[in-house]
């Protein structure tokens, strides 16, 4: 009874509404809110009132802008970095290990010997500045060369430049395009340019270098790749270093371990590469201690005397500290070993954790990230390294229609070469160049939230000393080739040692700089400092407004009811009819008009005509008369409203 009485009650109001308008709403707020200022707007004299009422508008202004000033800086999502320390027993990081040349040259030489030949006759042109020999220039296999020509670009004259070949004694004008046979020029006349070709030569375009050893070294590398990328994996894995071969010698603190401790990958920039403590198939091994004793001990045979002569000018070892179940990327993050030295790397670990949405773009394991990442299929952890090589081969593939030989291929995709995709290179250069592919692959990429990095400390000493070199090297040949004579020599040894330098790491962690405690504080503050204000004032003020739009609702349904009786009382010339008159109308015939207009007989006297016989009228109650329901008094109880 309770409920139905107090829906009757909410009922009733609709019909009634609050019994006060806006100006008695907002004198009854100034009068009992517990903020200061709008009690002496309405308690003060008039001056006094004006003054009140520009100080309470100019503080409640301050504090809107405050609060917006404030919950902007909240919705910036800054953070802050906090850097801590700590100590435990940590795994030992995944070590990968290449040589420096991808392939024993012994292997490769069969496939590379037009090119080689190419290039000893592009080195003596370039630097004897005469034409090779015709003899020897038939000899040459030009088809690799006509695909990517090395020229020469005289520019001793700036206005007009001029193009010459260095397979023949004629040039091209790089206007005209007319020969001019006769004229040659040296290397430091002349500045040695690769020439890109696309729609069977009619768009060229040159790359230029600062030096001869660089132009003919990209050369040879893109030439190389164009061949190597027409050879299955599974045969260049063969062609390079095997594991036996380049690890000597392996210790992990007091536990011998061999080339079978190592799992092997192939790279397409060094060939074969071993990474030991990957934790692919086993778990991650643990160090025991820090220090060198404790730490991973190799001494490598580089064979340095098989290396590819114009693929390979660095001599050593490359290597990288890296997380398990991560892919190594050993050209852009590894370093390099010396041959002939013990090179000491300590190590330190630095973890960082970002924070993830709304504060940053980082992805947990990239799932979230919209480039397919080709580095999955090693079943490896997420990186924005493989992300960005993923994305600039899926731009490769679409742009070029085949894929680059250094990054994954996707299924169904072919790798470029110049056979069966003769503008590839051309358009390989230009997709390098491209700005606006690199800022969409790093837009589409996001780092991970989750990082491990490794700190080196690098040292590096002679060794084998000059009293030790004698029966170092006798025990290692004996060891490899089973021989009582020395086979190996300090340009292809490398001895390396990798350790943690300490079991303290450091934590580098990402926080909220502003979180939702310090938004309520600055909120309340400035609230409580201009106008002296508190949550529960929050509350009246919003119970005003409450009040404000139920006024307004009331208003609005008696507006509405209001045009309703305009329009019923419409229809009647005069004063709406009373009960009775509706009444009698209906019952009483007496009362009826006369429909027909009946006019006098012709030829009838005047007393001969009927007079209307009068009714009794009904009685006229104003009581019955239809009035609006404008106030309700009380509820059926008698209780008031």
């Amino acid at each position: 009874m309770q409920v139905k009485k107090y829906l009757l009650k909410c009922l009733h109001r609709l019909q009634k509404g609050p019994g006060y308008t806006y100006k008695e709403l907002l004198v009854w707020y100034c009068d009992n809110t517990n903020t200061h200022g709008p009690k002496r707007i309405i308690c003060e004299g008039p001056k006094k009132k004006a003054m009140w009422f520009v100080l309470t508008l100019l503080f409640a202004s301050i504090v809107f802008w405050q609060w917006g000033v404030f919950i902007r800086t909240y919705l910036s999502w800054e953070v802050s970095v906090s850097l801590s320390v700590g100590f435990k027993t940590m795994d030992f990081p995944a070590v990968t290990i290449c040589n420096a040349s991808p392939f024993q040259y012994s292997k490769v030489r069969h496939l590379l010997k037009d090119l080689d030949q190419l290039m000893e006759a592009v080195l003596e042109r370039i630097v004897t500045s005469e034409p090779t020999h015709a003899n020897a220039t038939k000899a040459l296999n030009f088809t690799i060369w006509n695909h990517t020509p090395l020229v020469l670009i005289d520019e001793r004259n700036p206005h007009h430049p001029v193009v010459l070949d260095l397979f023949a004694d004629h040039h091209n004008d790089s206007a005209s395009s007319s020969p001019a046979p006769g004229r040659t020029c040296s290397a430091q006349e002349c500045r040695v340019a690769m020439k890109l070709c696309c729609l069977n030569g009619t768009m060229c375009t040159f790359r230029n270098f600062t030096s001869a050893t660089q132009a003919v070294t990209e050369w040879y590398t893109l030439q190389a790749t164009n061949i190597f990328s027409q050879v299955p994996t599974q045969e260049l894995a063969k062609m390079g270093y095997p594991g036996e071969q380049l690890i000597l010698a392996c210790l992990f603190g007091a536990d011998p371990c061999s080339y079978r401790n190592f799992t092997s990958l192939f790279h397409p920039d060094y060939g074969n590469c071993y990474t030991f403590n990957w934790g692919m198939t086993e778990k991650a091994l643990p160090s025991a201690n820090p220090g060198v004793e404790f730490g991973l001990k190799l001494i490598l045979d580089l064979g340095q005397e098989d290396y590819v002569p114009f693929l390979t000018s660095t001599a050593g070892a490359r290597l990288l500290l890296h997380e398990q179940r991560s892919y190594p990327f050993v050209k852009d993050e590894g370093i390099y070993a010396m041959s002939g030295t013990e090179t000491s790397i300590g190590v330190l670990v630095d973890k960082l954790e970002r924070k993830g949405k709304p504060y940053s773009q980082c992805t947990v394991d990239g799932s979230d990230v919209p480039v397919r990442d080709l580095y999955s299929d090693h079943n490896t952890t997420y990186s924005i390294q493989a992300c960005i090589r993923s994305c600039f081969q899926d731009h490769m593939i679409r742009n070029c229609s085949c894929g680059h030989y250094l990054y994954p291929l996707p299924p169904g995709e072919k790798y470029c070469n110049s056979h069966d995709f003769p503008d590839w290179v051309y358009c390989y250069s230009e997709l390098r160049r491209s700005l606006g592919q690199r800022e969409t692959c790093i837009r589409m990429c996001k780092e991970s939230c989750n990082d491990t990095q490794y700190k080196m400390t690098i040292s590096m000493a002679d060794w084998p000393s000059e009293a030790s070199e004698d029966w170092i090297f006798h025990v290692l040949s004996q060891e490899r080739d089973q021989s009582t004579n020395i086979t190996l020599s300090r340009k292809g040894i490398v001895k390396l040692n990798i350790y943690f330098q300490e079991f303290n790491y450091r934590t580098i962690e990402e926080s909220a700089a502003n979180n939702i405690v310090w938004l309520l504080s600055n909120l309340g503050g400035q609230f409580g400092f201009w106008m002296g204000g508190s949550v529960l004032c929050l509350i009246e003020f919003a119970e005003i407004v409450i009040d404000f739009l139920w006024i307004t609702v009331i208003r609005l349904v008696a507006f509405a009811k209001g045009l309703r009786q305009k329009r019923a009382q419409a229809r009647y010339a005069g004063p709406p009819p009373t009960v009775a008159e509706l009444v009698e109308a209906h019952t009483n015939f007496a009362f009826q008009p006369d429909v027909a207009n009946h006019g006098p007989r012709p030829g009838a006297s005047p007393d001969e005509e009927t007079l209307p016989i009068p009714g009794t009228p009904p009685p006229n109650y104003d009581s019955l008369r239809l009035q609006p329901l404008d106030v309700i008094e009380s509820d059926s109880e008698g209780d008031p409203i």
